[in-house]
């Protein structure tokens, strides 16, 4: 894969988390820590507590629910030309943790 879709995703968390700073209204009463392992691209977090939520490259110790795909997929999944219930049916993206986050 290589620096392309890496930098890819880094841009996607970044916005995601300028998102959850700007207005973290959107997470109010949630209390979930994701984990994102992509292939091709590394490990990232996502941290949605209310006021307390952000998005950061690397791995988290206590996740609630973790998801393991290409990072292609993951960048189909967020521009929304794949459906997450579609990835999973394929075998594209595996969870562990809180089946009902995923």
């Amino acid at each position: 894969m290589g620096g392309r879709a890496m930098a890819n995703i880094n841009e996607i968390f970044q916005g995601i988390d300028t998102a959850l700073k700007e207005n973290p209204s959107k997470t109010k009463g949630l209390d979930a820590i994701y984990q994102f392992d992509l292939d091709g691209a590394g490990t990232y977090h996502l941290v949605l507590k209310g006021d307390d939520s952000y998005a950061k490259e690397g791995s988290v110790e206590n996740f609630d629910c973790s998801l393991t795909m290409p990072s292609e997929d993951f960048e189909k999944m967020v521009d929304g030309s794949l459906n997450g219930t579609q990835a999973f049916m394929r075998g594209r993206c595996k969870s562990k943790g809180n089946m009902g986050l995923a």
